[in-house]
């Protein structure tokens, strides 16, 4: 599942009140400027605002700490300005016809009403989150044209990285790829599309019944999962756990003895879900079996290894260039940041 999100920092922060009149940027409502171009105050208010909203269990900060977290999102605002105006340079603003494509593409699993309903969730209009998707298809361009286009990952890298990290591509114990629907009668969200939760154990019961048969009559697993599945870390990649030792399986011994019995692609019967510190049933649960690794070294003619090194090793390089090349358009810009000197001036009296 799509999250619908604006770039914005990680910390939690009470309201920060600016102090007026200390520069003329201040005054109209700019908090800085790039090569001219001014970043307002409502823009970094909206993107705080929303680090309130997305965390509300967390106590309030500090007005330091708010000062901390206003200009770092500030900083991001700076940065996407400077990569956007680089961008438009080259021509590669994303399109109208980009744009509403990806939009199809983002709306895809929801209904017109549970879309709407993400949107007022991120506080977002729809504009404002087209706003937002030509920004991410537009910095992707650039990316793509001035960092990974360069990047080149040769045989004799990929052979290179496998001899020296050979020890990494030693499987010790059979891993097994698997999916899960899981129904739960605990308090807790839904974590899936249809915001489809069970109350009570009958209801947990029922709804994991009805899942199943759906699975036995064709059914995608997948698309079930992102649908109904009540476990939030997994629901959204369609149920998807990633790949599971057979030791951590064990812990459960009749989730193992039914998964030793699958071939790729088969699912078990329903299986009581059991809390972890008690072991007292809490839900059900349904696996699907993807694939499996058995234990032992894998070889570098293994076209799974190879691709992995060379994934691993494309990565690496593009982050480390992405670092370097944002550090140097901004470098290039002329850049005035308001707040920072405000903050500045401030904590200095």
């Amino acid at each position: 599942m799509l999250r619908i999100r604006r770039p914005a920092s990680a910390l939690i922060v009470s309201t920060l009140v600016l102090f007026a009149g200390c520069r003329q940027g201040q005054q109209d409502g700019v908090v800085a400027t790039v090569n001219g171009h001014p970043i307002m105050r409502t823009d970094v208010d909206k993107l705080y605002t929303v680090q309130l909203a997305s965390n509300p269990q967390q106590p309030g900060a500090s007005a330091e700490q708010a000062d901390a977290t206003r200009l770092q999102i500030l900083q991001e605002l700076i940065l996407n300005e400077i990569v956007d105006q680089r961008a438009a340079k080259q021509g590669l603003t994303a399109t109208d016809s980009e744009v509403d494509a990806k939009l199809v593409e983002v709306k895809a699993p929801y209904t017109e009403d549970q879309f709407q309903a993400k949107l007022k969730a991120s506080n977002l209009t729809l504009e404002e989150y087209r706003h937002d998707i030509r920004r991410n298809l537009t910095q992707n361009k650039l990316i793509n044209k001035e960092i990974n286009s360069k990047i080149t990952v040769t045989d004799a890298d990929v052979a290179n990285y496998f001899n020296a990290h050979k020890a990494e591509f030693d499987i010790a114990q059979d891993q097994y790829h698997l999916a899960q629907i899981q129904v739960t009668d605990q308090p807790a969200p839904a974590g899936n599309l249809q915001n489809s939760k069970a109350t009570h154990d009958d209801e947990a019961r029922k709804k994991i019944q009805a899942i199943k048969s759906r699975i036995d009559a064709g059914e995608d697993f997948g698309t079930l999962a992102a649908n109904f599945s009540e476990r939030q870390d997994t629901a959204p990649n369609g149920g998807d756990m990633g790949f599971v030792t057979e030791s951590q399986m064990k812990g459960d011994p009749n989730t193992y003895a039914a998964i030793m019995k699958l071939k790729a692609g088969e699912t078990t019967d329903i299986l009581p879900l059991l809390e972890a510190a008690t072991r007292k049933p809490m839900g059900y649960s349904v696996y699907k079996l993807i694939s499996k690794e058995a234990a032992g070294q894998r070889d570098l003619s293994d076209p799974s290894v190879q691709q992995a090194i060379r994934q691993q090793l494309h990565d690496s390089r593009s982050q480390l260039l992405k670092a370097a090349y944002f550090e140097m358009l901004h470098d290039q810009a002329k850049v005035q940041n308001f707040l920072a000197e405000q903050i500045f001036k401030n904590a200095a009296q």
